[in-house]
Parts: C-alpha cells; sequence; structure tokens
C-alpha cells in the first residue's frame, strides 16, 4: 500500500496532466485570444495528451512486474507541457524577453531527468546513463525546432531572426539536458540500494 508520499506524488502527477489538459482545452475553445493565435496549438492538442499518456502506459505494458511507477519520472515528463501551456495562457513569449530561452533551458533539464531516472532501472554505469540522457536531449531538442520551423514555413516567411532563435534554443536545451543528465546520472539518496544489473556502477 502507497505510503502518504507516494499518494501526494501520484496527486501531483495527475494534477499535472489535468492542468495541461485543461489549459488545451482553452486554447481551442477560445481560439481568438492573441495568447493562442499563430502559436500551434492545435499540433499541441494532439500531441500533448498523448505524450503524457506515453510513460504510464509502457510501464503498464512492459514493465509493471519490474518495478513500481516511476512516478518521479512521470512529473518530470509532464511538467513541460503544463509549463509551455500555461506560458502560452499568461502569453509570457510577448511579455518577457527571456521566456523562451528559460522556457528551453528548464524543460530540456526536466524531461532529461526523467529519462535519467528511468534509466537507473537498466543496470548501466553512470556514464551510460549520462550519454544516452544527453543523447536523447540533444534528439528531442532538434525534432522540436524542425518541427517548430516547418509549422513556421508552412504558414508564414519566416522571419530573419529564425536562424539564431534556433542555434541559440538547441544550444539551452541542450545545456539544460546535459546539466540535468549529469547530476541525475552521479546523484543518489544517502542509502539507497544500488539495482543488480551489467556493470552498474555509481
Amino acid at each position: 500500500m502507497p505510503g502518504a508520499g507516494s499518494r501526494s506524488a501520484l496527486l501531483l502527477d495527475v494534477v499535472i496532466k489535468l492542468g495541461t489538459i485543461a489549459l488545451l482545452a482553452l486554447a481551442l475553445t477560445a481560439p481568438d485570444l492573441p495568447q493562442f493565435q499563430d502559436s500551434a496549438f492545435l499540433g499541441r492538442a494532439f500531441a500533448y495528451p498523448i505524450a503524457l499518456a506515453v510513460l504510464p502506459a509502457l510501464w503498464l505494458i512492459l514493465w509493471r512486474r519490474r518495478f513500481p511507477f516511476p512516478v518521479l519520472a512521470d512529473i518530470l515528463l509532464g511538467l513541460p507541457f503544463l509549463l509551455d501551456m500555461a506560458a502560452g495562457a499568461l502569453n509570457l513569449d510577448a511579455s518577457l524577453w527571456w521566456w523562451g530561452e528559460a522556457n528551453h533551458l528548464v524543460s530540456w533539464a526536466l524531461h532529461t531527468a526523467a529519462i535519467a531516472f528511468l534509466l537507473r532501472h537498466a543496470g548501466l554505469k553512470a556514464w551510460a546513463r549520462f550519454g544516452v540522457s544527453l543523447g536523447w536531449a540533444a534528439t528531442t531538442a532538434i525534432l522540436w525546432e524542425l518541427g517548430r520551423y516547418l509549422v513556421v514555413a508552412a504558414t508564414s516567411a519566416p522571419p530573419d531572426t529564425a536562424s539564431t532563435d534556433t542555434l541559440i534554443d538547441l544550444a539551452l536545451a541542450l545545456l539544460g539536458g546535459t546539466i540535468a543528465a549529469g547530476a541525475v546520472a552521479w546523484w543518489r539518496p544517502r542509502g539507497e540500494a544500488v539495482p543488480a544489473g551489467p556493470g552498474w556502477s555509481r
């Protein structure tokens, strides 16, 4: 039976998912609001609920008998989506000049940390966990920027600063992922057991 801490974490996880979905619903039902225009919210409405369901589905199908539900990783994976939707609803991109860069740094640190935590169940050395997590950060950053560029190119002429902004975003996303991957790969709470596995090492 889960303890109070586990129940609180699960409740937070559910709140993050419901909050994201509620903000998506707001964007779809009030598309005339200025903060929801030209922001690819239709694509978010399709992709974000699927992304929020991926880890619970994988755990239920593949990993349920191997380890408890990784609620911390699920929270870390869900937070960037909630952060993105809340920022869109508050129109932070327009009101805070630094928000776009800060969002990339923090969001990639969060979901890369989630991957690094999940990899603790794989029996890999710390350097291997760091490398895989870093690869996740770099790959998802590139895919995100490519997708965003394609959306902009399909709907309007790319601005003159598009290439510069993309390079800055990629660099900050990679920095956030690097910091998170390194911190989670080598940090372990005092007294936590080291899972058995080939080549496992601190």
